[in-house]
């Protein structure tokens, strides 16, 4: 069997990230994948401030300190077991699985990867995980052509769904945020209006623009109890909202309006159906990016080396403009 010995992220604690060694040993139903890049997810950031959420089917190891992070890479494998068919050396696949990739190498099973479609670039592979769920929720969002669209939160998700709402023909695509440099991002690809929700009300002012209907469509991107219960409030009667950050800790929610209204509730988590879905939805949600239809590369905001992960978690603690993080082997 062979063996790999990698440098991998460890999260001791709160705020406690170090790289370790870990020996990968290629088991018989094994993979293993040298990175090529490697990105900062919202829940890596909550972890790394100590919010660990319940054990749900999605980890396959215990949510608790030491925690073994990372799960958005993609890269080349580079050893495969002797029951493996479906992946050979010098495949190009990206992740989706907690395999502890923030690593020079990671270790997966079969239906933990992807493969990369359409000869994409692998600095866009390497997100591959993020984007094509953000793409799954900007193409099952349910919008139509001439909606007034509203999407809470300008992180890397809500940059990509809004683009994808404009392409999907919305008379009007609305970002709300509270940091203007992200809103100013939006902008410059193709979002129509920015509410700063610092500045001003956002259900007042989306009530304002849709002459006192509310908003068509609510994508909630944000992932708090405030994003929550604005979207809840600025939709129309039988809107449709759109579920797409994952809020760890409970939350109080107004869910009267969700009943005398008659909400439709989209959940677009793609990597919450199973991985034969998955492998299939993937690549459609990853063509309108190769056709460059959707802009990713302007979302990489900060680029680190693996070695300097300290710095880059202390970069995604504290300066909140940062849209996605990047570490390279």
């Amino acid at each position: 069997m062979e063996k790999f010995v990698t440098k991998a992220a460890r999260l001791n604690g709160p705020y406690d990230i170090e790289l370790i060694e870990r020996e990968l040993v290629c088991g018989e139903d094994d993979i293993i994948v040298k990175n090529h890049l490697m990105g900062i997810c919202g829940s890596d950031k909550s972890f790394y401030r100590g919010h660990m959420p319940p054990q749900t089917a999605e980890f396959r190891q215990p949510p608790e300190f030491p925690f073994l992070l990372g799960h958005e890479s993609g890269g080349t494998v580079v050893a495969v077991g002797s029951r493996v068919s479906d992946y050979k050396v010098g495949d190009k696949v990206m992740a989706f699985g907690w395999n502890n990739n923030f690593a020079e190498y990671f270790k997966a099973k079969s239906f933990q990867l992807q493969p990369v479609p359409y000869d994409l670039d692998m600095d866009i592979a390497g997100l591959g995980e993020p984007t094509a769920c953000a793409m799954y929720s900007g193409l099952n969002s349910g919008v139509q052509l001439g909606d007034y669209v509203v999407v809470m939160g300008a992180g890397y998700a809500g940059q990509i769904i809004a683009q994808c709402s404009k392409l999907k023909g919305a008379y009007k695509v609305i970002m709300v945020d509270v940091l203007e440099g992200k809103l100013e991002l939006a902008k410059s690809l193709g979002v129509d209006i920015t509410i700063n929700s610092k500045e001003e009300d956002p259900v007042a002012k989306v009530k304002e623009i849709t002459n006192g209907r509310g908003a068509d469509v609510v994508v909630e991107a944000a992932g708090t109890e405030e994003s929550f219960n604005a979207a809840s409030a600025l939709i129309k009667h039988n809107g449709k909202f759109v579920f797409y950050s994952w809020v760890t800790t409970p939350v109080k929610l107004n869910i009267s309006r969700w009943h005398d209204d008659g909400l439709e509730f989209v959940n677009t988590c793609l990597v919450h159906h199973t991985w034969q879905q998955r492998y299939v939805w993937v690549p459609d949600t990853m063509r309108p990016i190769a056709q460059g239809l959707v802009k990713i590369k302007p979302l990489i905001t900060h680029e680190f080396k693996l070695d300097d992960i300290k710095a880059g978690f202390e970069m995604a603690d504290k300066n909140d403009a940062a849209i996605k993080i990047v570490f390279r082997p």
